[in-house]
């Protein structure tokens, strides 16, 4: 009996040879004086008070981990959380900005005024994947936003900063977009940035995120005998593995930014020709305007191949909105970066593991409306994988409790930050003017790329 043929782990160990030599060469952040008064009494408030709240963090950890809930079904961690943000004195709002199990809460100084002062949103995801529970660590991203924002507000008590924080629980990022839909729904509406962190074999300011969008298809033809008469079928299934054919073919001409993966099925036995035929594709770039584009030259193969095979075809695309590539704000990752080398951390510079080692989430979203802050933070060994049963073992281990609370601080220093520096929150606006905002419905609205039917 033969067995598939292992792969080869060639690229991965030279990859993981060039990326070590990169770490080893890597060296924190000078951060030398202070970016505004009192920075360095403000900082060690915030973290005073994240190491108070490390139990809280474990228990969060602990928690949302033995109790894993996948996208739009997170009753019980939105519950956890939640209530746990209201005994600490915040009023909480549940089911927010149309998504049932989203929650918000805030604080804002006496003389807030929208039109004067800063508001920071941090974003605390919590839903885990199908059979293998966390294995991406939203448990740590949860209970890492949750102390940011609890830290954070507790120096505020005292600090005569002027602003906004809000606490956003944002569920549903695996696989649904649940952050587009609460965009939809007005989360951004007032904030002026946006920041989370995200669990990882390394520590990295800036990583790489590509957009995603998913196209289903059904390519409906003529069933008829496959031996007695088969001229006078069509056949769907003809269509699917022409389809998948095409995209294939098409790879050598793809930039090495995008990607595309498909999966079919049609039929139910040999001796009738094939009457449907269905695909689930994903198409993914690193660039908005590259993954409109991708997107374009996706559907014309699957028209064509319908158009070929003598069939018609039926194109839904976006079942879940679109996620786009995240943008990650300068001005952002380099305060990020000074906050973790005083906790130990070098959060390494963008390109240090290679772009093609990339993923998809919904944040992306949000930090092409606002400027956002997405950092990666060690959780695991540099060899464990996210989306791995390894990974999920990881992020109920003490290093995820530090990463939570390593991260909680930083959160909470560059929120503080934001709302007390206001050349800070220049530079992270004029970092993020170089390209502006990019909305998804704007993207689909006839943006360049945009498929037929959009």
């Amino acid at each position: 009996m033969s067995k598939p043929t292992t792969p080869s782990t060639a690229y991965l160990e030279a990859m993981e040879g060039d990326v070590a030599k990169r770490v080893a060469s890597a060296a924190p952040p000078e951060h030398t004086g202070e970016d505004y008064p009192d920075q360095e009494k403000h900082w060690d408030a915030a973290a005073v008070k994240a190491e108070a709240l490390r139990e809280i963090a474990a228990h969060i950890v602990a928690d949302l981990h033995a109790h894993p809930e996948t996208a739009f079904q997170e009753h019980r961690s939105m519950e956890v959380l939640a209530d746990i943000v209201e005994r600490h004195g915040f009023s909480t709002r549940r089911g927010v900005y149309g998504v049932e199990t989203a929650f918000e809460a805030c604080w804002q100084s006496e003389d807030f005024d929208p039109d004067r002062h800063p508001t920071v949103a941090v974003l605390a995801e919590y839903d885990a994947l199908p059979q293998i529970g966390h294995a991406c660590g939203h448990n740590v991203i949860a209970a890492a936003g949750v102390c940011g924002f609890l830290a954070a507000t507790a120096v505020l008590d005292t600090a005569p900063f002027a602003g906004r924080i809000l606490l956003q629980g944002t569920p549903a990022e695996e696989g649904h977009s649940g952050k587009e839909y609460m965009i939809r729904g007005g989360s951004l509406e007032g904030v002026d940035a946006a920041v989370m962190i995200h669990g990882f074999g390394y520590d990295i300011g800036a990583h790489a995120w590509v957009g995603r969008r998913i196209l289903r298809v059904g390519y409906r033809g003529v069933a008829a005998h496959a031996s007695s008469q088969p001229f006078m079928g069509r056949n769907a299934l003809d269509a699917a593995s022409l389809a998948y054919q095409g995209i294939g073919l098409m790879r050598q001409q793809m930039p090495p930014s995008d990607r595309v993966h498909a999966i079919m099925e049609g039929g139910d036995r040999p001796s009738i020709i094939p009457k449907n035929a269905d695909m689930h594709i994903y198409v993914r770039s690193l660039g908005t305007r590259t993954l409109m584009d991708l997107s374009g030259r996706v559907e014309d193969i699957v028209r064509g191949a319908a158009l070929m095979a003598g069939v018609d075809v039926e194109l839904e695309w976006d079942e879940h909105p679109m996620t786009l590539p995240v943008r990650n704000n300068s001005a952002l990752v380099q305060r990020w970066a000074a906050t973790q080398a005083r906790r130990g951390r070098t959060a390494l510079p963008a390109g240090t593991v290679p772009d093609a080692v990339a993923a998809s989430t919904d944040f992306g979203n949000v930090s092409n409306l606002v400027p956002g802050l997405h950092p990666m933070v060690k959780v695991s060994p540099s060899d464990v994988a996210l989306h791995t049963e390894d990974f999920a073992r990881w992020a109920a281990t003490p290093q995820a409790v530090d990463a939570a609370v390593d991260s909680a601080i930083g959160l909470a220093q560059v929120t503080l930050d934001f709302l007390a520096d206001a050349e800070f929150r220049r530079a992270a606006r004029e970092d993020f003017n170089k390209e502006g905002p990019v909305a998804v419905e704007d993207l689909l609205a006839g943006g360049e790329g945009a498929p037929a039917g959009n």
